[in-house]
């Protein structure tokens, strides 16, 4: 019987064990490398120097750059207050910006300032990070902190940050290099305690120390598909010198330390109306990296982290605004979804007032909100599409209060 012959490439007859990979079709075969070379023909005949659409995307240099008034501007479309948290950001984008144009012609190299935000949950904080997004010539990618784990143990290693940069800009790597990147519930990796343990904390500590060579800037390798790094896997290698890293948390329990500092950082004979001056209602303001540091962060990862900004929480006029003003407000949204059904709903202002008055007491912020909306809305959702007319829908202040009370709100709030 013959012996079968190894397969080879159709176009250079190299055999498949002188290749990389060889991709059989029904035909005939090709090889990696005549696969490139032919794609570098394809490009050349797009005319000279011609880019891909990820690269022309993404081309800081061929786009006009906004400023941070007009950045600004365009998160007050979208985002209630936060006044200060929106400066911090657009400043923060305009720099990185001219990072990435600056060209080295002296010994002055423009190094990044990564942020760190404070705020309650429902403030703000990830919505921010999602409109900057759409407005962004960079790519842009958000991740969770609360997945990853020091490298060795059951979880995500830090790198599947850069995995999520990557695909995001189409496995782009000079795209991904000058990338923005969100963490997300930056809090939750804290350390446990100030006092050494025998056990490693793998997702809290372990995870901020991982982080460190990130944050600053080196060359990482990156599994392409996130996860778990094995060693017969490709690696791809990021330079992380340019990418802007921010980060967010709600630090639940940080104005408790930040009232102890303040009530005991005055030496010296002062008089009790200078100690009043601080406004006890919002003491997030007055956060720094030494309450950070008390929370849990480690001093080298503050040390990276240099800009620290908060987001105020959201008093009632926030709330209705945030109901009815942002291009996506709550009640946009749900008019939305009704027309759909050709109904047209209206919300009566003295009932939007009672969804406020109800959503503050809850202190979940933005996200307090849906729920109130949710459970107003519910009935209707689920009869309206079957009946048999369509027109218009009121909600009344009589019908969410009943609406309200049938969800047993306050007998679960109370509980």
């Amino acid at each position: 019987m013959a012996k079968k012959s190894s397969p080879f490439c159709s176009f250079c007859g190299r055999a498949e064990q002188e290749v990389e990979l060889l991709i059989t079709g029904v035909h005939g075969n090709i090889c990696n490398d005549c696969v490139r070379q032919a794609n570098s023909i394809i490009v050349d005949s797009n005319g000279e120097g011609a880019v891909s659409h990820t690269q022309a995307k993404y081309d800081v240099s061929q786009h006009k750059i906004l400023k941070p008034k007009e950045i600004a501007a365009f998160m007050d479309q979208y985002i209630i207050g936060q006044d200060d948290a929106k400066k911090v950001m657009a400043v923060a984008m305009y720099n990185h910006y001219k990072r990435l144009k600056h060209v080295v012609e002296d010994d002055v190299e423009i190094e990044k300032s990564n942020i760190i935000m404070v705020g309650e949950t429902g403030t703000g904080k990830t919505l921010i990070a999602k409109t900057v997004a759409r407005i962004l010539q960079v790519p842009f990618a958000i991740a969770d902190a609360t997945v990853f784990t020091q490298a060795g143990y059951v979880g995500e290693d830090v790198e599947s940050i850069l995995t999520r940069l990557l695909q995001a800009c189409d496995y782009d790597v000079d795209a991904a290099q000058q990338g923005i990147v969100y963490i997300d519930e930056i809090d939750k990796i804290g350390r446990k305690s100030d006092n050494p343990s025998i056990t490693r904390d793998v997702s809290g500590e372990g995870v901020q120390q991982s982080l460190l060579k990130l944050l600053e800037g080196s060359e990482v390798l990156v599994p392409p598909q996130g996860g778990r790094k094995h060693p017969d896997q490709k690696m791809i290698k990021i330079n992380t010198q340019n990418i802007l890293f921010i980060c967010g948390g709600a630090f639940e329990g940080i104005d408790k330390m930040i009232a102890r500092r303040i009530e005991t950082s005055s030496i010296g004979f002062k008089s009790p109306t200078e100690k009043n001056k601080f406004d006890r209602s919002n003491l997030l303001q007055y956060v720094n990296a030494q309450d950070l540091r008390a929370f849990g962060l480690i001093p080298e990862l503050l040390g990276r982290l240099p800009v620290v900004t908060y987001l105020n929480p959201l008093d009632k006029d926030a709330l209705k605004r945030i109901l009815t003003e942002p291009k996506n407000a709550l009640i946009r949204q749900y008019k939305r979804l009704f027309e759909y059904e050709n109904i047209d709903l209206k919300v009566d202002e003295d009932a939007l007032e009672y969804m406020v008055d109800k959503a503050y007491t809850y202190k979940l912020g933005g996200r307090g909100l849906r729920t109130i909306c949710e459970m107003i809305l519910t009935d209707a959702m689920f009869e309206l599409p079957s009946a048999e007319h369509n027109g218009n829908f009121t909600i009344t202040l009589d019908y969410a209060k009943e609406k309200l009370e049938k969800s047993k709100l306050d007998i679960l709030r109370s509980a």
